[in-house]
């Protein structure tokens, strides 16, 4: 592993990234090209080269790819301690700030004003997941093959309800065996050789022991939950749904979204549509990854049947063993895979498989796209009940983010004002 040109101290460090967790709006581009400004640019602290190479790893794995990012680069400063203090602060100030509002949205529910602020709030992130279509088509569109996994995993989830991780292993799948007989349809490139690979023998063991201990870190509170409230209670449905969730996170937030709402929504009843859109709002809104937004849904489904606990307590409870089950993962693939992270990038297969789910991402969030349009601007999804209001705001924001050029956090203030005016009709 080539060391950093400048090596900081573990208290420089941590600064640092509680600094970054707290900055870090925008989505995962906006959170990787601050992580670049600081770490690269201002301070040294990793070279160019490596940066985009443990980027390209992070790309690879399931999980939020800047929340990764952000861990790989405090363990290759500082080790294991370095990564789970880098890793933690990324996540640590937008969890924070998505519960309170979560509180806050169950406390504040009924009031006068509250339904008309999320209709604008709601209409603006149809626009915004619109916007995430059309952002990821220009990037990872760039064949007629790729145009046709594309339009394949639409049809597959919107028309066939086809399960979303069976959509991603197919396109997987696809992409690798192109990748090997037709690598130009995928529009493949070479793979830049300059890291030395790792001695494999060498690693084997140490990654075997990594992956046992972060295996049992991940299912810790799913044994507690198991011991304590047995596996009828809803906490452990939700941790175990979002362990699920946590393995199919490939290519960012929106990718799994559809099915977190779907299943959260239709399947289990824990939140309506409408207040999916609303959570989804609130994670905009924050610091920290955007799959943030699943912390809401547990904080809500365990609020709701809470058992023989206290309903806040449970609440808290659910949002925390959701924030763990959803994050814990994400340490386990870069301290088990970054010392591989060469041999990785070398492996043709895996790389054109990579190109083949990005591709078919685009028809995911396109199909989230479509259910929360079906569910936002069409009252309680019936096509013959549009909601001439919520039709209007998301048409203003998508010309604020498609025309006018605004920031996310500018577009949801408008459309939450817009919404509470409208709300006066």
């Amino acid at each position: 592993m080539t060391q950093p040109d400048i090596s900081p101290s573990f208290p420089e460090l941590v600064r640092t990234f509680a600094r970054i967790g707290c900055l870090s709006f925008g989505g995962p581009a906006g959170q990787i090209a601050l992580m670049h400004r600081e770490v690269v640019e201002e301070r040294g602290w990793v070279d160019e080269g490596a940066y985009l190479r443990a980027l390209n790893l992070c790309h690879l794995l399931p999980g939020p790819e800047a929340q990764q990012l952000a861990t790989w680069i405090g363990w290759r400063l500082h080790g294991l301690k370095g990564g789970l203090a880098a890793g933690l602060l990324f996540i640590l100030p937008g969890a924070l700030v998505m519960l309170l509002l979560s509180i806050f949205y169950v406390a504040l529910s009924g009031a006068s004003w509250f339904d008309p602020l999320f209709l604008g709030i709601k209409a603006a992130v149809l626009a915004i997941v619109a916007q995430a279509v059309a952002r990821i088509a220009g990037r990872a569109l760039g064949t007629q093959f790729k145009t046709g996994l594309a339009i394949a995993s639409f049809l597959a989830l919107a028309a066939l309800s086809v399960p979303f991780p069976l959509v991603i292993l197919a396109a997987g799948l696809a992409g690798a065996l192109v990748g090997v007989i037709r690598p130009e349809l995928l529009g493949a490139h070479a793979v830049d050789g300059s890291e030395p690979s790792p001695p494999a023998r060498s690693l084997i063991a140490g990654t075997a022991a990594t992956v046992l201990l972060w295996l049992a870190i991940w299912a810790l509170p799913m044994v507690l939950i198991a011991m304590t409230l047995g596996t009828d209670h809803v906490l452990w449905q939700v941790g175990a749904f979002f362990s699920k969730l946590a393995v199919a996170t490939f290519g960012g937030a929106y990718a799994v979204l559809a099915w977190m709402a779907q299943a959260s929504v239709e399947q289990f009843g824990w939140l309506t549509a409408g207040e999916m859109a609303d959570g989804l709002g609130l994670a905009e809104t924050t610091p920290g990854p955007l799959i943030l937004v699943t912390q809401h849904v547990g904080f809500l489904a365990a609020l709701r049947d809470p058992g023989v606990l206290n309903p806040l307590i449970a609440g808290l409870l659910g949002a925390l063993v959701t924030t763990w089950v959803t994050f814990a993962p994400c340490f386990l693939w870069i301290f088990a895979f970054a010392p591989w992270m060469a041999a990785l990038e070398r492996i043709a297969a895996l790389q054109a498989a990579l190109a083949a789910i990005t591709a078919a991402v685009v028809g995911v969030i396109a199909n989230l796209a479509a259910w929360f349009a079906m569910h936002v601007v069409f009252q309680d999804g019936d096509l013959l009940r549009f909601d001439w209001r919520a039709g209007l705001v998301a048409a203003f924001a998508a010309w604020l983010l498609f025309r006018l050029r605004r920031s996310v956090p500018e577009v949801l203030g408008a459309c939450a004002l817009a919404g509470l005016l409208l709300g006066q009709v």
